[in-house]
């Protein structure tokens, strides 16, 4: 455990600053070294512990996180007026480091009590879903969802959580044929087919681009006959519409309503690993943490979809490096540069993140911060990579590409088929993800006094209290089966999840 009466932690012996775990007044002497703090570092802030020259590379967790812009004297604040992106080399090393983990063993198993699906995954959640294929559909959606709220006979059904309009901006004005397309269409049908459902009614208005028909194919979204649609066009326009679509919720209510929690195994959890608003902490207390627990469930032979590509750049290579084979490396390696295209075409910089919040906290450059988040993904070997919204064909830790903005992640994380989602944060965020159940994490103590009504766990006691990341990991662990058990998080006991369906867009709109 760490001596919570330091003011200050070195994460690598290499490294060449130190993190500030409480504000450091000008002129303060820090710890047992003696160093004296030039200028005041904020918490979570870093100085340095060495000369560092200008032009030289600085570590943290023994990796570069940028370039010094001028000379940097022991004891100077190491932020955004002295320290900048420059350039990096990466020695992707492809599989060098990939461990297996070891398998629990029968008596070491966990279980969590859940809602077995007909294709054989495991929900944590019964809602019933009307699922758009168009925004022009979105309000009759709505329409329907508040006419079966205020009838009062959905309580009649004790087993379905709710009903859940998954409504979104585009649709239509697209070409059928691209990239959006694609992507599009994979979060759709993937929403349709995530376990946290019970029933799904698609609902589209006739004349958009993204088909109804099309997007039911030629084999069935679901086989358990909890599936229905309907289009608006076809129907007879709003009322008609809404009057139907209530009486069809309720048959796909009485069906889900069939569905009782049963023992399921922790193998059976895909969990979306997210970090929002992160800070100086996150990539020391509960980014770690998390991965700790990340790696719990992979032992059990459950699945962690890691995303938010823009957010490991610079960092890559840590998992390139524990591929289970060139293929999953190389794929990896294609959607950094994939992305660095992106961004030149759409004139931004890989850079341009971390956020004015994220700068607040003490993170500099997006290799600093993408050094931190990729801790939520452990230790386990890389076993996939993903386009957005694909289901993982294998389990263990997986990687599915997304945007760093975080409702449009986890969007994919969802579709993916994600039946939880954990988020760290270290600023604060006000969120959730119908139909997946939103774990939220804090990273420092302040932010969980501040916004205790959002957050189900801190681990900001890491630094605190000497709680060591093993033993912090294995709390979110067992924070983890409650929740897939039915135990409410702080954003579902707030009511958030009607506005957090993001899909990523691609491509012009027309």
């Amino acid at each position: 455990m760490r001596d919570r009466h330091l003011t200050t932690i070195q994460l690598n012996e290499n490294d060449h600053v130190a993190i500030a775990l409480t504000g450091l007044r000008q002129g303060e002497s820090i710890d047992a070294s003696g160093l004296t703090v030039s200028d005041a570092v904020p918490a979570g802030h870093k100085l340095a512990i060495v000369p560092i020259g200008e032009g030289q590379k600085v570590l943290k967790y023994g990796q570069v996180i940028g370039t010094a812009l001028t000379d940097i004297a022991p004891g100077e604040h190491v932020h955004s007026h002295n320290l900048g992106m420059g350039g990096h080399g990466q020695d992707y090393a492809i599989g060098q480091e990939c461990r297996p983990l070891p398998v629990v063993n029968d008596r070491e198993t966990r279980k969590f009590m859940g809602y077995h699906r007909g294709d054989g995954t495991v929900g944590t959640r019964n809602y019933l879903g009307i699922v758009t294929s168009v925004n022009c559909s979105g309000s009759v959606a709505r329409f329907i969802a508040g006419a079966v709220e205020a009838s009062g006979w959905l309580e009649e059904f004790g087993n379905v959580d709710g009903v859940v309009p998954i409504v979104h901006g585009t649709g239509c004005g697209m070409s059928d044929r691209n990239l959006g397309y694609a992507t599009l269409f994979r979060t759709l049908s993937g929403y349709a087919r995530n376990p946290n459902f019970g029933g799904i009614l698609f609902l589209g208005l006739g004349c958009e681009v993204m088909q109804i028909p099309d997007l039911l194919g030629p084999r069935r979204l679901r086989n358990d006959g909890s599936f229905r649609y309907m289009i608006i066009q076809q129907t007879g326009g709003t009322r008609r519409t809404v009057d139907r679509g209530v009486s069809i919720v309720r048959e796909l209510a009485e069906i889900a309503n069939r569905e009782e929690r049963k023992p399921a195994p922790a193998g059976r959890l895909t969990v979306g690993l997210q970090c929002g608003g992160s800070d100086g902490y996150s990539g020391i207390t509960a980014n770690p943490a998390l991965g700790v627990t990340s790696d719990l469930l992979v032992r059990h032979g459950g699945t962690a979809i890691l995303s938010e590509t823009p957010e490991i750049y610079g960092a890559e290579h840590l998992l390139t490096r524990r591929a289970v084979n060139a293929d999953v490396g190389r794929k990896l390696i294609d959607r950094i540069h994939w992305w660095q295209d992106y961004a030149a075409r759409n004139d931004c910089e890989m850079d341009n993140n971390p956020t004015p919040g994220n700068k607040r906290g003490g993170l500099t450059t997006i290799l600093e911060k993408s050094l931190g988040a990729i801790a939520k993904g452990g230790t386990a070997p890389l076993a996939a990579v993903c386009e957005y919204g694909e289901r993982p064909k294998t389990a263990g830790l997986v990687f599915m590409d997304s945007p760093g903005y975080d409702p449009c992640s986890v969007t994919g994380q969802i579709a993916a088929g994600a039946n939880l989602i954990a988020f760290t944060t270290g600023r604060g965020s006000v969120s959730g993800y119908m139909p997946t159940p939103c774990v939220k994490l804090a990273s420092n103590d302040d932010l969980y006094r501040r916004m205790g009504d959002d957050m189900d766990m801190n681990c900001g006691d890491i630094v605190s209290d000497g709680i060591s990341p093993d033993r912090k990991g294995g709390e979110i662990f067992d924070l983890f089966l409650r929740v897939a058990s039915g135990e409410r998080t702080r954003s579902e006991l707030l009511g958030f999840g009607g506005a957090e369906f993001v899909p990523w867009q691609i491509g012009a709109v027309m």
